[in-house]
């Protein structure tokens, strides 16, 4: 089902409340604290923005994605604008700023990609963390780790190749992708406030279902 998300889209994700009730259960994985008693798990998300804007989309509908989150899921940014570019001749003295990324993303139980559109494709500083997180070969800090894809831009059809490209590498990268709900946010630049607040209610509709999905998809596929 291929589903858009915008100032011009009414309608957003109809899941039934059956669904609702299972996911919430399969994102409660049960621990007990020293006296016995029940305790939830927190799942630390790592947020990748592949916009490095000062004013970014794409930083804002992360931001409501995190303000949106269910109980059990933990949202945070993890800056990629410091990354030297990868460079193989690196991978023997790695700089500081790509070890301390590769320890930020090995320490997370998932990932959520938020990102817009440069010329068919993801911006080159995503590209790069990528690169940084899956280097040295075979020590990769992404594999197998689940995650999913949203994709945001001004125009109508919402960064859909930006997120098209991106599950390709995460498919090498052993990042098992969320497939449905697909996310692709058009006319996007309208859909804030000032502040930086999301104010279109058939899109956070769309976002609040988005991050059901998504905490059942991880609690199916994280690491125990």
């Amino acid at each position: 089902m291929l589903v858009y998300a915008g100032a011009l889209v009414a309608e957003a994700l109809s899941v039934n409340a059956d669904l609702n009730t299972l996911m919430r259960q399969m994102a409660h994985v049960p621990l007990t604290d020293r006296e016995g008693n029940q305790m939830e798990t927190i799942r630390d998300v790592a947020v990748i923005v592949g916009s490095l804007r000062r004013d970014s989309i794409n930083r804002k509908v992360a931001n409501a994605l995190a303000e949106l989150a269910p109980a059990g899921l933990k949202l945070s940014i993890v800056e990629i604008g410091q990354l030297p570019i990868y460079n193989q001749d690196g991978d023997d003295n790695s700089p500081a700023e790509w070890s301390a990324f590769r320890e930020r993303i090995r320490a997370a139980d998932a990932y959520l990609f938020v990102t817009p559109e440069h010329n068919r494709s993801v911006p080159a500083a995503l590209k790069n963390a990528l690169d940084v997180g899956s280097r040295p070969y075979g020590k990769s800090a992404w594999s197998g780790k689940p995650g999913a894809v949203v994709s945001a831009s001004p125009g109508a059809v919402g960064g859909f190749g930006a997120n098209h490209h991106l599950r390709q590498s995460l498919v090498f990268l052993n990042v098992p992708a969320m497939a449905q709900p697909e996310a692709y946010i058009g006319g996007a630049d309208k859909l804030f406030d000032a502040s930086g607040k999301l104010v279109n209610d058939g899109t956070r509709k769309f976002l609040q279902d988005f991050m059901q999905a998504y905490v059942a998809w991880v609690a199916a596929n994280g690491k125990s």
